[in-house]
């Protein structure tokens, strides 16, 4: 007999479900492509690909013990979730209040950078355009060489508006899947805390007493006897 309640049971399901899933949406959104095109990207990957797989052994494990209505999956779901939540908040807040500053230390003196005119003849390769063509007409342009003979071509931005798009690209996809995560585990928290309980007190069914609606009276607990009268002698 099923000790859940059916809706609850549904729900959860369909949380963890969710939850296995948000990976590979995250995995195939745009943001996440770009990241993957990024230099020394991988710390970043591999940090994001062993959150991933554990976010999809999670709802897995959380989708069969509701399912199942197996007390022991439940617990360590319970488990998971609590220190996944606790571990996400302790290192996304610290992270959200260094996100503003991050675009400061970027802006430091040492770092600024005009555009390829700063480097006078000296252009390093991070600069150089792949091919003028494949670019937009106005983020590329050509140089004279160093002997003047040949033209290459070079960005026209300056190098740190760039690096700062993408360290601030990785710093708010990082953020994102951290609160979302810490989100998902208080919810998941406190479904499986309710389910838990459930197992452990289920709603039992009333048993019915068929009373009989005539009743009829039983003999009398005591007789009096009546002492008769001896005859006249």
């Amino acid at each position: 007999m099923a000790q859940i309640n059916s809706c609850l049971k549904r729900t959860f399901i369909g949380f963890n479900l969710f939850f296995a899933v948000s990976w590979d949406v995250l995995r195939r959104s745009r943001t996440f492509q770009n990241l993957k095109c990024m230099e020394n990207r991988t710390t970043g990957l591999v940090c994001l690909y062993i959150m991933g797989a554990v976010t999809m052994l999670l709802g897995l494990l959380g989708a069969y013990g509701a399912y199942k209505e197996h007390k022991i999956s439940l617990i360590v779901f319970l488990v998971c979730m609590v220190i996944g939540s606790l571990v996400m908040i302790r290192s996304g807040i610290p992270a959200a209040i260094i996100r503003p500053e991050v675009k400061s230390l970027l802006l430091q003196p040492e770092l600024l950078t005009g555009s390829y005119t700063d480097w006078n003849e000296d252009i390093p390769s991070s600069c150089d355009c792949p091919s003028i063509e494949d670019e937009e007409p106005f983020t590329c342009k050509l140089v004279p060489g160093m002997n003047l003979t040949a033209a290459s071509p070079f960005h026209r931005q300056p190098c740190v508006p760039i690096v700062m798009y993408y360290v601030l690209l990785v710093a708010d996809i990082s953020l994102g899947v951290i609160f979302t995560l810490a989100a998902l585990a208080v919810l998941g928290m406190i479904l499986s805390s309710i389910m838990i309980h459930q197992l452990r007190h289920p709603n039992r069914t009333p048993v019915v007493l068929n009373v009989p609606t005539i009743f009829i009276p039983g003999p009398p607990k005591y007789h009096e006897l009546q002492n008769e009268l001896p005859p006249p002698y």
